[in-house]
């Protein structure tokens, strides 16, 4: 058992040092958020925490970013100005500081869509001392990355715009300043619907005093690019829906990454994900990276799983993993 952990040991820190094309490359860990209808749930029956085996294999094959979802509801389950559940914040942070442990990025991720208890958060500054008291747990460690909340939709973009920011003033406020915050925007923050939904307009105007913002945005390569069919659209769908977001942040001098990224495991999606990541590197002064969706241990026979190693998807990996390196 000792060699054998010496072994992963020697592999993660090998994959870690090698020189990366981008400076992300990673997964979404999901299943802290399922079971949404029952608030607060049971941990092992509406939901689950990831398995740091796996976590260990990924970081083998080279990734250094985990995005965590989980729920704000069962983290401060009264309200959002409200005391944390000391075992849902215990189990987050168990995940945190053994990623940041092993020199990988752990990204703070609540899985909310702008809403807290299924309705449209509205009170900004509420969300502002949500987001201060979280990043209050994690401030000394710069290897966090605060993600204001997954995929807002359907809501006044003036006011995606101020929850962003609150997230932001709140982030700050806690004295977390070495860490970066990634903003999303509103139409499930597409990078093809960018600049044509208005996110590109409306926040390049967030402010940050740490200059620290990554613009985060989600792509996948289906028909309607939302990430529920196996089949892409062409070999080349994956660049094309990211040519009008580079030249945003370029126009703009911005810095993005691509949070959740997938295609299915056929000839067709393969050379899409190979073409959109060769793309993404070189692009790479705007884009700082892209990370799968998704993995843990609940997915069974979902087709984007990439959770070792009965994933649909875990075949895909050593077809794009080079792409991220120099």
């Amino acid at each position: 058992m000792r060699f054998e952990l010496l072994a992963t040991l020697a592999l993660a820190s090998s994959a870690l040092a090698q020189t990366r094309k981008l400076k992300w490359f990673g997964i979404n860990e999901s299943g802290a958020e399922f079971g949404e209808a029952t608030i607060p749930g049971k941990y092992g029956k509406e939901y689950i925490w990831y398995d740091f085996k796996t976590i260990d294999q990924f970081i083998g094959q080279g990734m250094n970013m985990f995005r965590l979802n989980f729920l704000m509801e069962r983290l401060t389950p009264n309200s959002l100005t409200g005391s944390f559940d000391k075992d849902y914040l215990g189990n987050l942070t168990e995940q945190v500081n053994y990623i940041t442990s092993k020199g990988a990025y752990a990204m703070i991720q609540p899985h909310n869509y702008g809403r807290f208890n299924h309705a449209i958060i509205t009170d900004t500054a509420g969300f502002k001392t949500w987001w201060q008291n979280v990043a209050a747990k994690f401030k000394d460690n710069s290897l966090v990355v605060f993600d204001t909340n997954n995929e807002y939709h359907d809501m006044d973009q003036t006011l995606v715009f101020n929850l962003n920011q609150a997230a932001i003033d709140g982030v700050r406020a806690a004295g977390a300043t070495s860490q970066y915050i990634t903003p999303e925007g509103n139409s499930w923050t597409g990078a093809w619907t960018w600049v044509s939904s208005g996110n590109g307009a409306s926040l390049v105007n967030l402010k940050d005093p740490q200059n620290k913002l990554v613009y985060q945005m989600h792509q996948y390569l289906d028909t309607d690019g939302s990430g529920t069919h196996a089949e892409c659209v062409s070999a080349t769908i994956f660049k094309e829906r990211l040519q009008a977001a580079t030249k945003w942040l370029k126009d703009n001098k911005k810095v993005g990454m691509i949070g959740e990224f997938a295609g299915g495991n056929n000839a067709q999606c393969i050379s899409s994900l190979q073409d959109g990541l060769k793309y993404l590197g070189e692009n790479s002064d705007v884009w700082y990276g892209a990370l799968w969706w998704a993995a843990g241990p609940w997915w069974a026979d979902y087709i984007f799983s990439m959770e070792p190693t009965s994933g649909k998807a875990w075949a895909v990996l050593p077809k794009i993993k080079s792409y991220f390196y120099a």
